[in-house]
């Protein structure tokens, strides 16, 4: 498992856990504690993802402006994913002291919201665009355009889940919990994408070095047993490595 995989391995688990906890149905199936819990666990993911997308991103944050956006925005969601933690843990310590309150289970942190949303943009800004639209056909080209649509769904969810003071209930719990999980989707999309080019990353970097042992191995085993007076060779033209590129909040 290459560092990328692993990080699309977590965001993927994060998106999962955020994708199922909205659905009326699992709170029925589980209980409202699980369901807390649940949250709780797709924050964790959602951070430890977060974390290595930190870290991929560091080695490229001052050679190019785009090593910069990635790297800002892996921090700003980052920091976003702390938020998430911080909330989702309140939510699980509230529903399982009192069993009946669970509104905490429902409610999106705006704050982690508001940070995703930035990173979201960020990252959108810094990809191939031609105008507002995204550039097709490059690998991965339409990752940065769904990362937006899910910060933009888990923005909208925290405005629906927003609690009013005066009696305590949701502006609508309903759109709060089915843009959650659209947003979860979304995010799940791009971590899937994630899992699949760290795991094709590595086998086209393991092809590259493979082929140049050949032709290392071949030139030397054909001057040794060669009977005329060989030159010396021309280096073949071609990428001493294959580079992998994470795109942010996937």
């Amino acid at each position: 498992m290459s560092r990328e995989r692993w990080m699309g391995f977590s965001f993927a688990v994060g998106s999962i856990c955020f994708l199922v906890g909205p659905f009326p149905g699992y709170e029925s199936l589980v209980g409202p504690g699980a369901t807390a819990v649940t949250f709780f666990v797709g924050s964790i993911f959602f951070t430890c993802g977060g974390a290595l997308q930190v870290w991929l991103t560091l080695r490229e944050r001052g050679a190019s402006r785009a090593g910069r956006a990635a790297w800002w925005a892996a921090v700003i969601q980052s920091a976003g994913t702390l938020f998430f933690n911080a909330s989702t843990f309140r939510a699980m310590d509230t529903v399982l002291s009192s069993a009946d309150y669970d509104r905490l289970v429902w409610r999106p942190d705006a704050l982690g919201s508001i940070c995703f949303l930035v990173s979201g943009v960020i990252a959108y800004r810094a990809s191939a665009r031609r105008g507002w639209l995204p550039v097709r056909g490059r690998h991965g080209w339409w990752e940065p355009a769904v990362n937006l649509l899910g910060c933009v769904f888990f923005g909208i969810s925290a405005v629906a889940g927003y609690v009013v003071p005066s009696d305590g209930s949701m502006v609508d719990l309903a759109a709060a919990n089915w843009n959650t999980s659209a947003g979860a989707g979304c995010f799940l999309a791009c971590a899937l994408a994630t899992f699949r080019s760290g795991r094709t990353s590595r086998r086209v970097r393991s092809a590259v070095t493979y082929s140049a042992k050949s032709r290392s191995n071949s030139g030397q085993d054909t001057g040794a047993s060669g009977g005329g007076v060989r030159g010396p060779s021309r280096p073949q033209p071609g990428p001493s490595s294959s580079p992998s590129a994470s795109s942010p909040g996937s």
